[in-house]
Order: C-alpha cells, then structure tokens, then sequence
C-alpha cells in the first residue's frame, strides 16, 4: 500500500521512480503495455486460427504437427499473461519446443501447376493450411523479438524473448514439413555462383575476449 501512494504522489508530483520502488506488477512502461497486448492477442489469433485449421486437415502428421504446438503454445500463453498481470516469475517456467522432423531439406525445383486464390473453402488443402500455420508463427516470432528489445518489465522481456527461438522451430518444423511434400521448394544457385558467394569474405582480426 505504501509503495501505491508513493506511486500515485510521484505521479501527481511528476518525478520519476526507480522500479525497484515499485509494485512489481506495476513495474511496465506504457509503451511495454502495448506491445505486451498485442503480442498476447497474437498468441490467442495463432491458437485460434489453429483450431479453425484442425478440422479441415488431413494429413495426420500436419494435424500431430498443430496438436503439439496448439499444446505448446497454449502453455506459453499461460505463463505470459501470469507474468503479465504479476510482474513476478511465473509458476511454470518457459520449456524449449522440440519438433519431431529430422533436418533434410529437399533442394531444387519441380514443375508445377501456376497457383491462384481458391474460389471456394473446399479447395483449400494441406498445402495451404500448413502455409497459414507457417505464416502465424512467423509472424508472431517477429513481433515477440521486436517487442523483446523494449519491454522494462524483466521477467515478461524474459518470458517473450525465451519464445522467440521456440516460435523459430515451430516455424522451421512448418518449413521442412511443406518442403518434404513439395509445397515449399528450394532452388540452388549454380554451383559455381554459390561457390563464388560462399568465399565472399575473409576473417576479421579480433583481440582476445576479456
């Protein structure tokens, strides 16, 4: 009570305050408040979107591909809003995401029908719904990263920054699912450009790190 009336006297007063004199859940910039909701309303439209997907799936190893990042994510969305609303460190931890896709990629280009907008819902296929999936999670990841670098509130940066390489593999485990069946290919350079681009550069002197 008395670290509130002495917020509320600077504020009338119009002098600043430490956030070691404040309430921790308190402890948030106006600017941090902002972005901390729309980084959460991100999480609940991925989780929504997700289970608008689910049902039109069919693939069972896309749908095992949404169930454990739905789960996840929901998880994630639980210790976000707690730190939110406390300031303090949440009850459950954040967890590292581990997908279960190995890591070969498919490389160079096959033919293919030119792509359009579908005409109707029924259309719609597994290519597309694991490109929307891929679309959120990108998404999301950059605008946790971006909100990460100016939040004040220590555990929520915390909290946000330690999603971003776990929203980095869900979308990583997207790409290599799309890419194992042909719905995101990858050219190559001929070999001699790509060569030509990986000696582009020569090593730095650098003095020892203290």
């Amino acid at each position: 009570m008395q670290n509130q009336n002495q917020m509320n006297q600077a504020q009338m007063n119009g002098s600043q305050q430490v956030s070691s004199n404040m309430p921790p859940n308190m402890s948030h910039g106006g600017h941090e408040l902002f972005d901390a909701h729309e980084v959460i309303s991100g999480v609940i439209g991925m989780l929504d979107q997700y289970k608008m997907f689910e049902q039109n799936i069919q693939d069972p190893e896309l749908k095992d591909i949404l169930t454990r990042q739905e789960n996840f994510t929901t998880e994630l969305y639980n210790t976000m809003t707690e730190s939110f609303k406390t300031g303090q460190k949440p009850s459950q931890s954040t967890h590292v995401y581990k997908m279960t896709l190995n890591n070969d990629v498919v490389y160079g280009m096959k033919p293919g029908q030119p792509k359009k907008p579908a005409q109707n819902p029924t259309e719609l296929t597994d290519a597309e719904y694991s490109s929307f999936m891929l679309g959120q999670v990108k998404g999301l990841a950059s605008t946790m990263a971006m909100t990460a670098l100016e939040m004040t509130n220590p555990v929520l940066r915390r909290v946000v920054a330690d999603s971003v390489p776990n929203l980095i593999e869900m979308s990583y485990e997207l790409f290599l699912y799309q890419n194992k069946h042909g719905y995101y290919q990858v050219p190559q350079l001929a070999q001699q450009d790509m060569t030509q681009m990986l000696q582009s550069y020569a090593p730095a002197p650098q003095q020892p790190l203290n």
